[in-house]
């Protein structure tokens, strides 16, 4: 793939070089899809911020063994992905630990923090909200695959094919994956926002 067609596969390659300039682009730009990624895998939004920041790590201490194979954001949703399963693993077998005795590695150069910007007023806050759990409710209760599917799909990064290359199924699969996840989350939500009574799980 030429890098010409991936601008961030040509920051990647800086990075590569000692750029941290080029790093700190990357993070800027990958950041929030980063976090919203990961905060919906783990269902956790207090050690999410600390993951995202596992990944960023990741990426950088990875920067030496980088090729340009396929797209740069491909790349970086695998690593997420690896590392969020890997924390849900971890928490199954170790449910009392946090997220910081895993990763005790942060002596590289500190990462940027991550702040949402986006104001609100009020009174919307609050109906966004209250949508906003139920879709998280929704999205937490589809199984692990479509969701994962889902989460990559919703940020628009991704096509299909690259979504395909994450999961590391066929094509096929992913669409397959995420056309019941939409089917799903579409069933659960429509007695929600026709009368704003959430069914209760069973």
């Amino acid at each position: 793939m030429s890098v010409d067609l991936d601008p961030d596969a040509a920051l990647m390659l800086r990075v590569k070089q000692g750029d941290w300039a080029a790093f700190t682009e990357l993070v800027d730009k990958y950041k929030q899809p980063v976090m919203n990624l990961v905060c919906r895998m783990l269902h956790d939004a207090a050690e999410a911020e600390d993951l995202a920041q596992v990944v960023f790590l990741q990426v950088y201490k990875s920067a030496h063994r980088y090729e340009v194979a396929s797209k740069f954001s491909t790349w970086m949703f695998t690593i997420a992905r690896n590392l969020c399963l890997n924390e849900i693993r971890r928490r199954a077998r170790h449910p009392a630990d946090s997220l910081e005795a895993s990763y005790p590695e942060r002596e590289d150069q500190p990462l940027p923090q991550y702040e949402d910007k986006k104001t609100i007023s009020p009174p919307e806050s609050l109906l966004q909200g209250e949508l906003e759990e139920k879709i998280e409710q929704a999205l937490a209760a589809l199984p692990e695959a479509q969701r994962a599917a889902i989460l990559l799909c919703r940020g628009d990064e991704l096509s299909y094919e690259e979504i395909a290359k994450v999961l590391d199924c066929s094509l096929s699969a992913t669409k397959s994956l995420i056309h019941r996840g939409r089917e799903t989350l579409k069933q659960k939500l429509k007695p929600y926002l026709r009368s704003g009574c959430w069914p209760k799980t069973k």
